[in-house]
C-alpha cells in the first residue's frame, strides 16, 4: 500500500518540538546514565519521537513531515545570543585555536573522503560514491548531500545517489548526537579537567541549577528579546545585501552583528547587563533546545531501510574515524585542556552531523562541568565560514580523480 504523506503546519511543529524537549528532559532526569554520558535532552526526546514516526510509517503507512520556518528562526536566535555573549578580549585571544581547528577540519575532510572512496570501491560502488559516504553527507549534512547527488548520479551513473546521501546524512546526524558528549566526558574525567573561569555566566552552557536560582523579570526578558530582534534584523539586511551570494547561512551575519552590538552595549550601557544575563541564557537555551528537538523528531528514519550491510559497515568505519581523530588528534592539538575537551564534543557533532548538534553536545557538557566561552565562538565560525568551502574543494577533487 502506498504511504500517505502528511505535512504538519508550522504551529504544530513547534508544539511537537516543545513536547519532545520536555520529554527528553524528564527522561534524562530519571536515567542517570544519560546525564553521565552528556546526552542532550532534545536528543533523548527527539530520537524517541523519530522512532514513533518510524512506527507510524511501518504500521499505518503514514509519512509525516513538518514545516520548519519557526525552527529555523530558533537557530538564528541561538547564534545571535552566542554573539551577544562574546567578549572582544576572548575573540582576540582566539586566533590561534581558530586557525588550528580550521587546519584540523581540513585534514579530517580529506581523510573522511578517503575512507568513503575506499569503502565504495570495496563494496562494488563507483569511486564517485565516496563523497556520499564521506564529507558530502557527514560533515556536509543533508543539504550538501542533496546538492551533489544529482551531479554524481548524472556524470558517474550512480542510481539512487540522492537516497544514499540522505540516508547516510540521517544516520550520521544520529551518531553525532550520541558520541560527542561521551567523548568529552571521558576526557574531562581521565584528565581531571576544570574550566578556566568556572564562575562565568554564559548565554548558553551555564549550569542549570545556577540558572534556575536567578530571577528573571519581564523587563529583563523584553529588553533581551528587543536586542536580539535588532541583531536579527540587521543581520538579515546584511545577508540580503552581501552574504547571501557567498552561500553563507543567515545565522552567520546575525552572529557577527550580535558580537558587535553586545560589546557596544556593554561599553555604553553597563547598567543594563545583557551579556551573561539569566534572560539571555534562558532564551538561548530555549532556542537551541527547540531547534534540535524539532530537527531530530522530524528525522525520517525509514530512509535508512535501503542501506545494506556493506554501507552500514562504511558508516561504522566513519564513526570510528571521527571518534579516533577527535580523541587522539583534536584534543592534544587544541591544547589538551578543558576548552579542548568541550571542542571535542562539538567536533564530534559536526564531523558526523551538523553545527546545531555540535553546539548541543557542547552545551550538555558545559551545563554539567562548567563554562567554556571561547569554544562556543570558535566552533560556529569554523563550521559556518570554512567547512562548506573546504568541503566543496575536497569533493570536486575526488570527482575529478
Amino acid at each position: 500500500m502506498e504511504a500517505v504523506a502528511l505535512v504538519a503546519p508550522d504551529f504544530i511543529t513547534v508544539t511537537v518540538g516543545l513536547a519532545v524537549f520536555l520529554l527528553g528532559g524528564s527522561i534524562n532526569r530519571r536515567v542517570p546514565l544519560l546525564r553521565a554520558l552528556n546526552i542532550p535532552e532534545p536528543v533523548t526526546g527527539g530520537l524517541l519521537a523519530a522512532a514513533a514516526l518510524l512506527a507510524l510509517h511501518a504500521l499505518a503507512r503514514i509519512d509525516l513531515s513538518f514545516e520548519t520556518e519557526t525552527r529555523d528562526l530558533m537557530l538564528v536566535f541561538f547564534f545571535t545570543g552566542i554573539g551577544l555573549n562574546a567578549r572582544l578580549a576572548d575573540l582576540s585571544a582566539g586566533g590561534r585555536p581558530l586557525a588550528l581547528l580550521l587546519a584540523l577540519t581540513a585534514a579530517f575532510i580529506v581523510v573522511q573522503n578517503l575512507v568513503g572512496v575506499l569503502g565504495a570501491l570495496a563494496f562494488g560502488l563507483p569511486a564517485a560514491a565516496g563523497p556520499l559516504l564521506g564529507s558530502a553527507a557527514l560533515i556536509g549534512g543533508h543539504g550538501t548531500a542533496l546538492a551533489w547527488a544529482p551531479r554524481i548520479a548524472e556524470t558517474h551513473g550512480l542510481e539512487g545517489a540522492a537516497e544514499l546521501g540522505v540516508a547516510v546524512a540521517t544516520l550520521g546526524l544520529v551518531a553525532a548526537a550520541l558520541v560527542g558528549g561521551p567523548m568529552a566526558g571521558r576526557l574531562i574525567r581521565v584528565h581531571a579537567l576544570e574550566p578556566a573561569r568556572p564562575e562565568e555566566d554564559l548565554a548558553v552552557g551555564a549550569p542549570q541549577d545556577e540558572r534556575e536560582r536567578k530571577e528573571i523579570s519581564a523587563a529583563d526578558l523584553m529588553r533581551t528579546l528587543l536586542l536580539l530582534h535588532v541583531c536579527v534584523i540587521l543581520g538579515f539586511a546584511a545577508h540580503r545585501a552581501w552574504l547571501d551570494a557567498l552561500g553563507l547561512p543567515l545565522f552567520v551575519p546575525c552572529l557577527m552583528v550580535g558580537i558587535a552590538l553586545g560589546n557596544l552595549q556593554a561599553t555604553l550601557r553597563p547598567d543594563l547587563p545583557i551579556r551573561g544575563s539569566p534572560a539571555l541564557a534562558l532564551i538561548s537555551n530555549f532556542a537551541l533546545g527547540t531547534f534540535l528537538a524539532i530537527s531530530l523528531a522530524s528525522l525520517q528514519l525509514w530512509t535508512l531501510a535501503g542501506l545494506g550491510g556493506p554501507i552500514l559497515g562504511v558508516l561504522a568505519a566513519q564513526i570510528l574515524l571521527a571518534v579516533g581523530f577527535t580523541l587522539f588528534v583534536v584534543f592534544p592539538v587544541m591544547g589538551g585542556g578543558y576548552r579542548a575537551a568541550v571542542l571535542c564534543a562539538g567536533f564530534g557533532g559536526f564531523a558526523l552531523g551538523a553545527t546545531p548538534t555540535a553546539i548541543a553536545n557542547m552545551t550538555a557538557v558545559t551545563e554539567r562541568h562548567g563554562p567554556s566561552p571561547m569554544a562556543f565562538v570558535i566552533l560556529p565560525l569554523v563550521s559556518a565560514f570554512f567547512v562548506d568551502l573546504a568541503n566543496t574543494v575536497a569533493i570536486q577533487a575526488v570527482l575529478a580523480l
